[in-house]
């Protein structure tokens, strides 16, 4: 029994070494498995070891039956429980995060002027919040726009500036 609490105990720390270097101790197995998300990625193998050595003990322990049929259990154990971190693994790593945002999304967006907009030619700073995080721009408009104002984006200049016109209520 010592042997399976053995492999489940290195399991463990395998996976807590896959966590702690991220990525580092991946190289090691890419001509293998198919990378940090192959088969063979180290969270899958230490899911397989850690699996395999506590089922191991278990049925060891409370069956009475020999080694090999507790080698057998904990090589089931582990092959499942390899077959969901390899599936849970590849579901993270295809997580659909919303695209980037775009200059043309902030047309039409509202903000507020952080610094005075002197109208014309010159250039001040406001403060937009595109996809629900601040960001600040340098900002054109016709007419001067007092700091503290808010207004509208009425076109995107470059992918730091804008053209704004202050909101009238």
């Amino acid at each position: 029994m010592g042997w399976f609490l053995g492999l489940g105990i290195l399991g463990l720390v395998l996976l807590v070494l896959s966590l702690l270097f991220d990525g580092v101790l991946e190289g090691v197995l890419d001509g293998v498995g198919g990378g940090p998300d192959g088969f063979l990625s180290l969270p899958v193998i230490a899911g397989f070891v850690s699996a395999l050595g506590f089922m191991g003990a278990i049925v060891l322990g409370t069956t009475g039956t020999g080694a090999g049929v507790a080698t057998g259990a904990g090589v089931l154990a582990g092959v499942v429980v390899a077959w969901l971190t390899l599936g849970f693994s590849r579901a993270l790593m295809r997580d659909g995060a919303a695209p980037a945002p775009r200059g043309e999304d902030l047309t039409g967006s509202s903000g507020s002027v952080v610094t005075a907009i002197p109208g014309g030619h010159g250039y001040g700073e406001v403060l937009l919040h595109l996809r629900g995080q601040p960001v600040k721009y340098a900002a054109k408009a016709s007419r001067p726009v007092p700091r503290g104002a808010e207004v509208w984006v009425e076109s995107v200049l470059s992918p730091s500036s804008v053209t704004v016109r202050p909101v009238e209520r």
